[in-house]
């Protein structure tokens, strides 16, 4: 009885451990690469930004990882950025997503569906699923001064900026964007596919929400009504501020991710852990390494 016990009580552990781990994954982050063939500006050091990526790559490459994620500004100017850039991406084991920024947009007009194929990206937003988790990729420049590719979308640009301007809000900038209405459909649509399938979802986008400033996305509020009768909503994590931010608002995790290519000497990337109800982010470098708790 004792030896029926014990081995019933092995058994209940392994299946306990092996449920976890098939819970668990790990993702490499990496935010605003941004490379050009330029000088130094606003302490962003361009031409280092190969030798940063490629380091990177090669600490990623060590781990086994289900994805690395670039959230925007992957290049900062110049189609042919991407010709530099690129192979030392695609030198990554594990599965690769990009998110759009607005500086991907920083190429001549008639080259700027081209980016999207050289990223790879067949959608400007779309979703994918890790486990138990829901990833909703955003393209923040959908309206946008750069990235508007179409009459009626420029117009719908034109409309929305006007009246944030009215409004004299901090982050009514035009090199920010908003979301439009068919891509907030979208999102309403996979939170609800979330939902029926009992999964925790998280955000990626280029634009933050949080802390408000003037980078931020310019419907944040329209984004937040819409996301706030969803509390499977546990993470949104972006670049575009390059000195990175963190709050925590309504059991939602806001993290802006550094900027590698920012200061002389330094980079900033991450691995990133996802447990059962803890998110854990090793940061390399600048980036700072954090535990965030999923309630």
């Amino acid at each position: 009885m004792k030896k029926i016990t014990l081995f019933t009580l092995i058994l209940i552990s392994v299946l306990s451990c092996t449920k976890t781990n098939n819970a668990s994954f790990k993702i490499g982050v990496i935010s605003d690469c941004q490379y050009c063939n330029c000088d130094v500006k606003w302490n962003r050091y361009y031409k280092k930004s190969p030798e940063r990526l490629k380091e990177a790559v090669a600490i990623l490459n060590k781990d086994t990882l289900n994805y690395t994620i670039h959230l925007g500004d992957f290049i900062d100017k110049d189609f042919e950025s991407l010709d530099s850039i690129l192979p030392t991406w695609q030198q990554l084991k594990s599965k690769s997503y990009h998110v759009l920024g607005n500086h991907d947009f920083e190429v001549k007009d008639s080259l700027k569906e081209q980016v999207l194929q050289k990223l790879n990206i067949k959608t400007r937003y779309y979703s994918f699923v890790e486990k138990d988790w829901r990833f909703i990729v955003l393209d923040g420049n959908d309206l946008s001064f750069y990235g508007a590719l179409t009459p009626t979308k420029q117009q719908q640009t034109d409309s929305i900026f006007k009246l944030l301007k009215d409004k004299n809000i901090p982050y009514a900038k035009k090199w920010n964007g908003a979301l439009s209405t068919k891509q907030l459909n979208f999102i309403q649509k996979e939170l609800d596919i979330a939902v029926q399938l009992n999964q925790k979802v998280g955000f990626y986008c280029h634009f933050p929400i949080y802390p408000i400033d003037q980078h931020n996305i310019w419907n944040r509020e329209q984004f937040l009504a819409l996301i706030k009768p969803y509390k499977n909503v546990k993470l949104f994590f972006n670049g575009h501020n390059h000195a990175g931010a963190y709050e925590l608002v309504d059991n939602v995790h806001y993290l802006t991710f550094k900027g590698m290519v920012d200061t002389e000497n330094t980079s900033a990337f991450a691995k990133v852990y996802f447990d059962k109800d803890t998110v854990f982010v090793k940061g390399f470098d600048r980036e700072i390494s954090r535990k965030l708790v999923i309630k």
